[in-house]
């Protein structure tokens, strides 16, 4: 049986030091060093097999501290794993405390392709495999044909009612196969539009309106917060049509990262894919003609089995289902905990199918450095994340003869 663990890890912001990325913000050699040390000690406390990371603005950065987390590995090793020498050398504790390295060769970095330089950099996503990966993983952010999402007219009105176009993602999806025992994974890795309003700068302007918060416009403000969520909703249904494609080639698949959002908010609603109905066969047909044309038993059980087959399932809420925890959170913000990152799983590894390929025998979450900022106790928020890391185990079932 082979176990394997996958990671979602947001470092907020991971560049070298004295290197600009927004505006006026940059890290001391000592600020860097401190964010190396504490991100090599994170991926220490998750020893994951594969991690993807989120909000990578320098891939040299991460290659340093993966090589500080390696070197921290055969430390540690050194000093708690007994040698061939020692008669008890092969007990399973030990192989449990050992800490395999990462191998940077099995590390796929997805820059942002709108990264502008100094004060303007866009961050990228990163993938790392202790199992390499199968061909090339792929990045997926500038679209080869625009996305153009048209609205019906409403009742009574007619006419075009409007649409919206997006071209570029504004981060990038990571796409990798990944072996795992006898299985092949297709892992997506996304960080999506974050709830920050997109306001708009005029021709000229050194400012957008809305920014001005001594003139403060709320409406403005609100059209803002709306063109974000609109984007990230629009993402989230490119990378939903990406994972129906990969379901549909009958592949097990896995989606991590961040969704800027609530597991139950629109856009995880978009990834994960429609909750079914309870029971269609007290729905009115599409075509009804009358108020009996309903759908048949035989139809509800066909379309409930064609919904299931493509839903993803949230690890958190597997979790917290199997061990009735009431809470997980991975940030804060003005007093609200919410959890923003998520593992998603195909039917391949729920619990409910009887011919799924691996279980989920845990679900571990990092959240002890998390703080909105509005307290002391936490003096170190720039440096540490402001994301907690997730952690879904996996055990590869045996095929029974």
């Amino acid at each position: 049986m082979t176990d394997f663990t996958i990671a979602s890890f947001n470092v907020k912001n991971l560049i070298g030091a004295d290197q600009e990325f927004y505006e006026f913000l940059s890290y001391t050699p000592e600020e860097y060093a401190w964010k190396r040390d504490w991100m090599a000690d994170q991926m220490m406390s998750l020893d994951a097999d594969i991690i993807g990371f989120q909000e990578i603005f320098e891939e040299d950065a991460l290659r340093d501290v993966i090589g500080e987390a390696n070197k921290r590995a055969a430390a540690l090793n050194a000093a708690t794993i007994p040698d061939e020498s020692k008669r008890y050398h092969r007990k399973a504790i030990f192989r449990k405390l050992a800490i395999t390295a990462w191998n940077q060769d099995h590390l796929a970095f997805a820059p942002n392709v709108a990264d502008s330089g100094p004060g303007a950099r866009r961050p990228g996503v990163a993938v790392l495999s202790r199992f390499g990966f199968v061909g090339d993983p792929v990045a997926i952010q500038d679209l080869p044909e625009p996305l153009t999402i048209p609205f019906a007219a409403l009742r009574g009105l007619e006419g075009e009612a409007g649409h919206y176009t997006l071209t570029r993602l504004s981060r990038p999806i990571l796409k990798a196969r990944i072996p795992v025992g006898d299985q092949v994974i297709t892992l997506f890795n996304c960080h999506l539009k974050s709830k920050l309003g997109e306001f708009i700068r005029p021709a000229g302007a050194e400012f957008a309106p809305e920014e001005d918060l001594t003139n403060y416009d709320p409406v403005g403000r609100a059209l803002g917060t709306a063109r974000a969520a609109m984007r990230r909703m629009a993402e989230a249904w490119v990378l939903r049509k990406f994972i129906i494609a990969e379901l549909h080639a009958g592949h097990p698949v896995v989606v991590l990262g961040d969704f800027n959002d609530g597991e139950h908010a629109v856009s995880s609603e978009i990834v994960s894919g429609e909750v079914p109905f309870k029971n269609y066969a007290w729905m009115l047909r599409h075509d009804a003609k009358n108020d009996r044309d309903r759908y048949s038993e035989k139809e509800n059980e066909r379309i409930t089995r064609a919904v299931e087959a493509v839903r993803l399932h949230s690890a958190e809420k597997l979790f917290v289902r199997k061990s009735l925890r009431d809470m997980v959170y991975t940030s804060a913000f003005g007093g609200v905990f919410e959890s923003i990152d998520q593992i998603y799983l195909s039917r391949h590894f729920h619990p409910d199918n009887p011919k799924r390929i691996a279980d989920m025998t845990y679900f571990s979450v990092l959240n002890d450095h998390i703080t909105d900022g509005s307290h002391p106790e936490a003096p170190y928020n720039k440096l540490a994340s402001d994301h907690g890391q997730i952690m879904a185990q996996l055990s590869l079932r045996e095929d029974e003869p």
